[in-house]
């Protein structure tokens, strides 16, 4: 999730250390913008479960020293809590991921992926009560105009509507999993809380990663692109923007979903020779304008 206004500042920290802040959410925002990259090379070699078993391993192994030191917040009790959070906010999410990028380009799904922050606001408004108002209303239509220009566009001539239809379906899972989140695990490291909830969903995905297995070898390419899904973009990243919402707040920290469609879709042109087309302009502009409509006020 798993972003910029125009100044971003870490007004918290020392002057000579304010571009710190600035400078973590363009690294978080270039590697979860490349998570994009890596899944369009290694999903058609493994394949979306086996592919997404991977990054869970991988990312959780990352993350593991996080929750052996908070372990004791973790009593048998939350376990299936955190197995079923797991599952609505990583398992299912990443599969709809991988399965969108064996059949559309990388930005295709970045720029679905940033509705998550809208709804995350929808899913509080109608279960939890919370308030939505006048500007997150018209965030969440601009939004959702912009999926709609997505789904009904073309690149290379071939229909990308089922892969936008999974990516937004991913990110409103990751709307109900930042709510269930915050209604159940607050109080307890969030560093731990994604080992925790990254390990369980592994072993629920394991089954299914081994009956889908590939048969054929794997290329060294689509490994390496698995394996940095898994480490580099999981794992090290939950780790920096954990680190970053204990410095300056979740609300700033958040920004970094602005910026990760701009970095998946400039990877992708840079290396994967991905075109840019004028509907993932317009929708791109209309979803990542709506997110930061809806969190100005947070922003500030």
């Amino acid at each position: 999730m798993s972003s910029v206004p125009s100044a971003v500042t870490d007004l918290s920290l020392p002057g000579s250390r304010a571009w710190l802040t600035p400078l973590e959410l363009g690294v978080l925002a270039a590697i979860w913008g490349a998570s994009f990259m890596f899944m369009r090379v290694a999903a058609k070699d493994f394949g979306a479960m086996p592919l997404v078993e991977m990054r869970l391993v991988l990312g959780s192994l990352i993350l593991l020293p996080f929750l052996w030191r908070a372990r004791a917040s973790f009593p048998a009790k939350l376990w299936p809590r955190l197995a079923l959070i797991g599952a609505i906010n990583s398992a299912v999410p990443f599969m709809l991921f991988a399965w969108s990028a064996q059949r559309a380009p990388a930005g295709i799904g970045a720029i679905t992926n940033a509705m998550a922050v809208l709804f995350t606001a929808l899913v509080a408004f109608f279960f939890y009560g919370e308030k939505i108002g006048t500007r997150r209303t018209l965030a969440l239509f601009s939004g959702f105009v912009g999926v709609v220009v997505l789904a009904s566009s073309k690149t290379a001539g071939a229909s990308v509507g089922w892969a936008v239809a999974a990516g937004t379906f991913a990110a409103f899972l990751y709307g109900i999993g930042a709510n269930l989140v915050r209604k159940h695990l607050t109080g307890l490291p969030p560093a731990a809380v994604a080992a925790a909830t990254l390990s369980t969903s592994a072993l629920l995905m394991l089954p299914f990663a081994i009956a889908k297995w590939p048969a054929h070898a794997i290329p060294v390419q689509s490994w390496l692109a698995a394996t940095a899904l898994g480490v580099l973009c999981t794992g090290v990243a939950y780790a920096v923007y954990y680190r970053l919402i204990q410095r300056v707040g979740a609300a700033r920290a958040v920004m970094v979903t602005y910026l990760v469609p701009l970095f998946a879709v400039a990877w992708a042109w840079l290396l994967l020779d991905e075109p840019l087309t004028v509907a993932m302009l317009i929708a791109g502009l209309l979803i990542v304008g709506s997110v930061a409509l809806s969190q100005r006020n947070a922003g500030r």
